[in-house]
């Protein structure tokens, strides 16, 4: 991936758990000058930029903003509901990355993207797991051939995560295909492009009524390519680790990749990460592990910030995960909560008395 030759001054806009165990651990490894924070508990902002040497912090978007570099990069680390007022607060012409997801509906991903339209600011959404370095290492060996044409890919988590860690989801109509599968949906697509149709089941756990769907599988459907894509995530697996997953998979007619996603095995801390590919001429001698460096969190954060800081410094001419891109993700989102709200085609089973 290409450097940033001169990264502009970031302003984080919200500083909860994510900022501090990601966003500022990413740009400070990658070199990306953080000018200030904003959060409403300026205490717990002020808190953060000593631990990380930020010289300003702010209480609104407005004072930051009357405060800052005109180049500015803008990083919205909010919830859905609070994006649109931090969005409306920035200059006309601003760069920002909104964390993901665009919204909790595509009609509010919509909603943000014409407010982002109407103040030409240049939006990209934080979905992240594109850059993690383990998706770009299998990227790269994909594009290249090593797995000749790939038929399957398959998301598969099955973790006991711990909600309370995000007290903000409590109360959400809408839970685990917006605020974590909608990771999957994205990476899916920036392999193989928006799909035709989708279907899905998400559900919730039958002893936690406080917490929307925390389970779901969702299959992307491409007509006229032989390709099957899974997701299928289960947050309720509360029985310890022995067999717990998370992986990405992908299939191809000269051998396979698999990616562990480390982080999601005992979240927060974490297990390993790993990398692996076995090629059907070779299969004597099993899956070799695939060299790669860095993990999701921090290192996928560098991508995404990177990928704007490149944009609006010009050497880069396209912005992978700009809000018109990421809109389509929001719209498979959209279609996997219609898909399941109709519950599937019933079953019509024949009448034991019919010809008899």
């Amino acid at each position: 991936m290409r450097a940033v030759e001169d990264p502009r001054p970031i302003v984080i806009i919200g500083t909860g758990g994510i900022v501090k165990d990601a966003h500022l651990p990413a740009y400070r490894k990658a070199g990306f000058p953080v000018w200030g924070l904003v959060n409403r508990t300026v205490e717990r902002a002020r808190a953060l930029a000593d631990e990380y040497g930020i010289a300003h912090v702010f209480g609104t978007v407005a004072e930051a903003v009357a405060a800052a570099p005109a180049d500015a990069v803008y990083d919205i680390a909010l919830m859905p509901e609070q994006y649109l007022d931090a969005l409306e607060a920035l200059p006309d012409g601003a760069a920002v990355l909104i964390q993901k997801p665009l919204g909790h509906s595509l009609a509010e991903g919509v909603a943000l993207r014409d407010v982002c339209r109407r103040k030409g600011l240049v939006a990209a959404v934080n979905t992240q797991l594109r850059f993690a370095p383990y998706i770009a290492e299998a990227r790269r060996l994909i594009a290249e051939g090593a797995i000749g044409e790939v038929y399957d890919m398959q998301v598969r988590v099955a973790v006991d995560t711990p909600w309370h860690l995000f007290p903000h989801v409590f109360g959400l109509d809408r839970l685990e295909i917006t605020m974590h599968s909608v990771h999957y949906l994205d990476l899916v697509r920036s392999f193989f492009g928006d799909p035709d149709a989708v279907s899905a089941v998400t559900v919730r756990h039958p002893e936690k009524p406080e917490i929307a769907t925390t389970r779901s599988t969702i299959l992307m459907r491409y007509r006229d390519r032989p390709l099957r894509v899974t997701v299928s995530t289960n947050h309720d697996h509360a029985f310890g680790p022995g067999h717990e997953e998370s992986f990405v998979q992908w299939e191809g007619t000269r051998g396979a990749i698999r990616a562990q996603m480390g982080l999601l095995l005992d979240y927060p801390d974490g297990g390993p990460d790993s990398l692996e590919m076995v090629l059907l001429d070779e299969k004597d001698a099993g899956w070799q592990p695939v060299p790669f460096e860095g993990s999701w969190f921090p290192d996928a954060f560098i991508g995404s910030m990177g990928a704007v800081q490149r944009f609006v410094e010009g050497s880069v001419s396209t912005l992978p995960t700009a809000v018109d891109d990421v809109l389509h993700t929001m719209a498979v989102v959209e279609a996997a909560y219609a898909s399941a709200d109709r519950e599937g085609v019933p079953v019509a089973v024949p009448d034991p008395q019919e010809n008899t």
